[in-house]
């Protein structure tokens, strides 16, 4: 029995992943009229004076929307909103398994950007922060930027932002195991979408000067830079004037990010690297196996796949940064949080165990949720973003 077979089963037996669980009993009348009418209405009461009440006296204070429409689904494609719900039941879990965080999940019937917008703030109410999840490009990032600026609680899309985290705390390992500075290195991405894009633009936040962002087309530039985002990034990186493939922008690089299609890299291309690192992380079958990618030359690789060293598994991320942001009562999410997120994940591999095949912690690491949620904490504080 194959994975699929098995995953297929225990759904079954299952009948999902997520229930409802009280933490009060209701056996008797007085049970009955502390926990609902009539006792209940005080703490209305005190909502109602004072909307910071919710906090102390509901469960958003920790609850989390997981919200989805169902238009980027793994690498599904667009299967629908009810198609959907097995992926987002399954992140409700590791959010409370990794980090105590409770997650409902929320699949909408409508994949129009006002709509999805609208809804979302229109339930806000009940939740303490909203994870975007599997919502295509570009309308993610009008959807995102949309809901951070009209609510008062954290919003994240994770394709985005858990994705860039774990690879810029993998890339600040990689660069110690070969001896650069990450002002000093040229970066190649390749896959333009939500991922490739927060990537880029996060690596860039921590230091990285020379990016290079590739596409279907090749490279970047003016001529076939078409979506916003795109020419957001031409701008960004200077890259306008120039053209060329992937294996163009190659050569001589320090640090190649796939977000791409399997096989899209060549042993040649990584032997014309200097000294590279890869993180090839096109699922399931990434753009260079590992170990072909290691036999042309590479110093450092990693990919999504468990069954290969230096996962890059945004569970590292997201439940600890959604842990620290509630705990520090944060409004939102800023790149400083996502940095001091990333610096944390990646100080968990100490200089004794740094090695090319351990540049990244395990998913598993029972550390890692604590660790990013206070240095999130920390910096939400520093930062002046809390409540």
């Amino acid at each position: 029995m194959d994975v699929y077979e098995k995953a297929l089963q225990c759904h079954e037996r299952w009948g999902g992943k997520w229930e409802v669980k009280s933490k009060t009993k209701v056996e008797n009348a007085d049970d009955l009229s502390v926990a609902y009418t009539p006792g209940v209405a005080q703490p209305c009461l005190e909502i109602k004076k004072d909307a910071e009440n919710a906090y102390k006296y509901t469960l958003k204070h920790n609850l989390v929307a997981v919200v989805s429409d169902g238009s980027a689904v793994l690498g599904l494609g667009n299967i629908g909103a009810l198609a959907a719900m097995p992926v987002m039941e399954g992140k409700c879990i590791l959010f409370k398994e990794f980090a105590g965080v409770d997650a409902v999940p929320v699949v909408l019937d409508t994949q129009d950007v006002d709509e999805v917008v609208r809804t979302v703030k229109n339930i806000a109410p009940s939740f303490g922060g909203i994870n975007l999840e599997d919502i295509s490009a570009p309308r993610c990032f009008e959807i995102e930027r949309r809901l951070k600026e009209e609510l008062d609680i954290p919003v994240m899309h994770d394709d985005q932002h858990g994705t860039a985290i774990v690879v810029l705390a993998a890339v600040i390992n990689s660069l110690k195991v070969v001896g650069k500075k990450a002002d000093e290195i040229t970066c190649v991405i390749n896959g333009m979408g939500a991922a490739g894009t927060s990537i880029a633009n996060l690596l860039m936040t921590y230091g990285v000067k020379k990016m290079i962002c590739c596409d279907r087309d090749g490279i970047l530039n003016d001529k076939n830079a078409v979506l916003p985002h795109h020419r957001e990034l031409v701008k960004k990186t200077g890259s306008g004037g120039r053209s060329g493939t992937l294996a163009d922008a190659l050569k001589g690089a320090d640090l190649f990010v796939g977000v791409s299609v399997a096989g899209c890299v060549t042993p040649e291309m990584v032997s014309s690297m200097n000294n590279g690192i890869i993180f090839a992380m096109a699922n399931p079958k990434p753009e260079i196996m590992p170990d072909v990618a290691k036999a042309a030359g590479a110093a450092v690789v990693g990919t999504g796949r468990s069954d290969f060293p230096n996962q890059i598994n945004n569970v590292l991320a997201f439940p600890g940064v959604f842990r620290g942001a509630f705990d520090s009562k944060a409004k939102k999410i800023t790149e400083g949080m996502k940095l001091a997120a990333a610096e944390a994940i990646a100080s968990l591999i100490s200089a004794e165990e740094l090695s090319a095949d351990n540049v990244i912690p395990s998913p598993f690491d029972k550390r890692v949720a604590a660790v990013v949620a206070g240095a999130v904490q920390d910096k939400a504080v520093e930062e002046n973003v809390v409540r």
